[in-house]
Protein backbone atom coordinates (compact mmCIF):
# COMPACT_ATOMS: atom_id res chain seq x y z
CA UNK A 1 0.00 0.00 0.00
CA UNK A 2 0.91 3.11 -0.17
CA UNK A 3 0.60 6.18 2.55
CA UNK A 4 -1.19 9.36 2.33
CA UNK A 5 -0.68 12.56 3.70
CA UNK A 6 -3.89 12.53 6.72
CA UNK A 7 -5.35 15.76 5.84
CA UNK A 8 -8.19 15.16 8.38
CA UNK A 9 -5.49 15.54 11.25
CA UNK A 10 -4.35 18.63 10.79
CA UNK A 11 -5.07 21.10 13.73
CA UNK A 12 -5.91 24.88 13.59
CA UNK A 13 -6.80 27.59 15.54
CA UNK A 14 -4.96 26.22 18.65
CA UNK A 15 -4.14 28.41 21.41
CA UNK A 16 -0.54 29.47 22.03
CA UNK A 17 0.23 27.07 18.85
CA UNK A 18 0.07 29.19 15.46
CA UNK A 19 -1.48 28.06 12.32
CA UNK A 20 1.83 29.34 11.25
CA UNK A 21 3.97 26.62 13.69
CA UNK A 22 1.24 24.30 12.37
CA UNK A 23 2.08 24.62 8.77
CA UNK A 24 5.62 24.60 9.04
CA UNK A 25 5.36 21.02 10.97
CA UNK A 26 2.94 19.42 9.04
CA UNK A 27 5.15 19.82 6.15
CA UNK A 28 7.98 17.86 7.41
CA UNK A 29 5.21 15.49 8.47
CA UNK A 30 4.26 15.24 4.76
CA UNK A 31 8.37 14.26 4.49
CA UNK A 32 8.43 11.55 6.62
CA UNK A 33 5.50 9.84 4.54
CA UNK A 34 7.29 10.35 0.89
CA UNK A 35 10.08 9.12 2.28
CA UNK A 36 8.14 5.96 4.01
CA UNK A 37 6.79 5.54 0.56
CA UNK A 38 10.21 5.76 -1.02
CA UNK A 39 11.70 3.68 1.05
CA UNK A 40 9.08 0.82 1.58
CA UNK A 41 9.40 0.84 -2.70
CA UNK A 42 12.89 0.67 -2.57
CA UNK A 43 13.44 -2.16 0.19
CA UNK A 44 11.01 -4.31 -2.18
CA UNK A 45 12.47 -3.77 -5.43
CA UNK A 46 16.04 -4.81 -3.53
CA UNK A 47 14.24 -7.74 -2.08
CA UNK A 48 12.87 -8.76 -5.39
CA UNK A 49 16.60 -8.07 -7.11
CA UNK A 50 17.94 -10.75 -4.73
CA UNK A 51 19.82 -7.97 -2.07
CA UNK A 52 17.89 -8.74 1.02
CA UNK A 53 20.93 -9.39 2.61
CA UNK A 54 23.14 -6.96 1.87
CA UNK A 55 24.46 -3.87 4.14
CA UNK A 56 22.78 -1.42 1.62
CA UNK A 57 19.27 -3.28 2.47
CA UNK A 58 20.07 -3.59 6.37
CA UNK A 59 20.78 0.27 6.12
CA UNK A 60 17.67 0.92 4.10
CA UNK A 61 15.60 -1.23 6.25
CA UNK A 62 17.16 1.04 9.88
CA UNK A 63 16.32 4.23 7.89
CA UNK A 64 12.55 2.81 6.83
CA UNK A 65 11.96 2.16 10.61
CA UNK A 66 13.25 6.05 11.62
CA UNK A 67 10.77 7.18 8.58
CA UNK A 68 8.12 5.19 9.19
CA UNK A 69 7.47 5.58 12.66
CA UNK A 70 7.87 9.55 12.14
CA UNK A 71 4.96 9.48 10.10
CA UNK A 72 2.69 7.83 12.44
CA UNK A 73 3.66 9.68 15.62
CA UNK A 74 3.27 12.72 13.83
CA UNK A 75 -0.32 11.21 13.02
CA UNK A 76 -1.01 10.69 17.09
CA UNK A 77 0.62 13.74 17.43
CA UNK A 78 -1.97 16.01 15.24
CA UNK A 79 -4.79 13.97 15.50
CA UNK A 80 -4.82 14.56 19.73
CA UNK A 81 -4.89 18.55 18.78
CA UNK A 82 -7.78 20.70 19.29
CA UNK A 83 -8.77 23.78 20.88
CA UNK A 84 -11.57 23.69 23.22
CA UNK A 85 -12.08 20.13 24.71
CA UNK A 86 -13.13 19.90 28.13
CA UNK A 87 -10.94 17.27 30.27
CA UNK A 88 -14.51 14.99 31.86
CA UNK A 89 -12.56 14.41 35.22
CA UNK A 90 -14.59 11.83 35.93
CA UNK A 91 -14.11 9.89 32.70
CA UNK A 92 -12.23 7.12 32.17
CA UNK A 93 -8.67 8.40 31.16
CA UNK A 94 -8.86 10.71 34.16
CA UNK A 95 -9.71 7.81 36.42
CA UNK A 96 -7.23 5.67 35.29
CA UNK A 97 -4.59 8.34 35.42
CA UNK A 98 -5.42 8.65 38.93
CA UNK A 99 -4.96 5.07 39.79
CA UNK A 100 -2.03 4.94 38.13
CA UNK A 101 -0.49 8.67 39.39
CA UNK A 102 -2.57 9.05 42.58
CA UNK A 103 -4.00 12.24 40.64
CA UNK A 104 -4.89 14.31 37.51
CA UNK A 105 -2.66 16.89 38.87
CA UNK A 106 0.36 14.35 39.62
CA UNK A 107 -0.30 12.95 35.92
CA UNK A 108 -0.06 16.17 34.57
CA UNK A 109 3.07 17.01 36.10
CA UNK A 110 4.79 13.87 35.20
CA UNK A 111 3.65 14.07 31.40
CA UNK A 112 5.32 17.79 31.57
CA UNK A 113 8.21 16.72 33.07
CA UNK A 114 9.25 13.95 30.66
CA UNK A 115 8.38 16.90 27.85
CA UNK A 116 10.66 18.83 29.32
CA UNK A 117 13.62 15.94 29.26
CA UNK A 118 16.88 17.63 27.57
CA UNK A 119 17.06 16.03 24.53
CA UNK A 120 15.13 15.97 21.33
CA UNK A 121 11.91 13.49 21.46
CA UNK A 122 9.04 12.32 22.52
CA UNK A 123 6.66 12.48 25.37
CA UNK A 124 4.12 9.54 25.79
CA UNK A 125 1.06 8.33 27.79
CA UNK A 126 1.16 4.83 27.16
CA UNK A 127 -1.76 2.78 28.28
CA UNK A 128 -0.84 -1.42 29.14
CA UNK A 129 -3.93 -2.65 26.80
CA UNK A 130 -3.32 -5.96 29.36
CA UNK A 131 -3.96 -4.30 32.29
CA UNK A 132 -4.95 -0.70 31.78
CA UNK A 133 -2.37 0.96 33.52
CA UNK A 134 -1.16 4.28 32.39
CA UNK A 135 2.37 5.55 32.17
CA UNK A 136 4.60 8.31 30.48
CA UNK A 137 7.54 7.83 28.74
CA UNK A 138 10.25 10.08 27.25
CA UNK A 139 11.07 8.37 23.45
CA UNK A 140 14.53 9.85 22.10
CA UNK A 141 14.31 8.79 18.20
CA UNK A 142 11.31 7.89 16.71
CA UNK A 143 12.10 4.37 16.61
CA UNK A 144 13.95 3.90 19.95
CA UNK A 145 12.27 3.00 22.91
CA UNK A 146 8.23 2.59 22.49
CA UNK A 147 6.68 0.02 24.67
CA UNK A 148 6.49 -3.14 22.81
CA UNK A 149 2.61 -4.08 22.94
CA UNK A 150 1.40 -0.75 24.53
CA UNK A 151 -0.70 1.78 22.61
CA UNK A 152 -0.07 5.47 22.76
CA UNK A 153 -2.95 7.51 24.36
CA UNK A 154 -1.67 11.19 23.78
CA UNK A 155 1.52 12.28 22.06
CA UNK A 156 3.33 15.47 22.41
CA UNK A 157 6.04 16.35 20.13
CA UNK A 158 9.08 18.31 21.88
CA UNK A 159 11.56 18.15 19.13
CA UNK A 160 12.53 21.91 18.70
CA UNK A 161 10.33 21.78 15.17
CA UNK A 162 6.98 21.30 16.63
CA UNK A 163 7.70 25.11 18.37
CA UNK A 164 10.31 26.99 17.56
CA UNK A 165 8.33 28.99 15.21
CA UNK A 166 6.35 30.24 18.38
CA UNK A 167 8.39 29.69 20.70
CA UNK A 168 12.02 30.00 19.54
CA UNK A 169 14.67 27.34 21.24
CA UNK A 170 14.04 28.02 24.49
CA UNK A 171 10.63 28.26 24.86
CA UNK A 172 9.93 24.81 25.31
CA UNK A 173 8.17 24.89 28.91
CA UNK A 174 5.90 27.62 26.89
CA UNK A 175 5.00 25.11 24.27
CA UNK A 176 3.90 22.22 26.62
CA UNK A 177 1.61 24.24 28.51
CA UNK A 178 0.07 25.57 25.36
CA UNK A 179 -0.10 21.78 24.41
CA UNK A 180 -1.70 20.67 27.09
CA UNK A 181 -4.39 23.33 26.85
CA UNK A 182 -4.73 21.87 23.38
CA UNK A 183 -5.36 17.87 23.63
CA UNK A 184 -8.49 16.84 21.98
CA UNK A 185 -9.58 14.89 24.93
CA UNK A 186 -12.29 13.13 23.00
CA UNK A 187 -9.20 11.68 20.96
CA UNK A 188 -7.89 10.60 23.95
CA UNK A 189 -10.50 9.36 25.27
CA UNK A 190 -11.61 6.59 22.48
CA UNK A 191 -7.78 5.43 22.35
CA UNK A 192 -8.07 4.54 25.51
CA UNK A 193 -11.32 2.62 25.04
CA UNK A 194 -9.25 0.59 21.97
CA UNK A 195 -6.91 -0.12 23.93
CA UNK A 196 -8.89 -1.46 26.58
CA UNK A 197 -11.12 -3.20 24.28
CA UNK A 198 -7.41 -5.30 23.50
CA UNK A 199 -7.69 -4.06 20.04
CA UNK A 200 -5.30 -0.87 18.59
CA UNK A 201 -5.51 2.66 19.52
CA UNK A 202 -6.12 4.01 15.82
CA UNK A 203 -4.03 7.15 14.60
CA UNK A 204 -7.35 7.81 12.36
Amino acid sequence: MTYTVREELKPAGLNGISDDQINDHWNLYKGYITQSNALKEQLETMRENGQGGTPEYMDRRRRFGFEFCGMTLHEFYFGNLKAGVNLDENGAFAKAVSESFGSLDKWKEDFAAAGKSRSIGWAICYVDPMTGDLNNHFIQLHEEGNIAGFNPVLVMDVWEHAYMVDHKAGGRPDYINAFLSNVNWDVVEKRLADAKAQGSAKRF
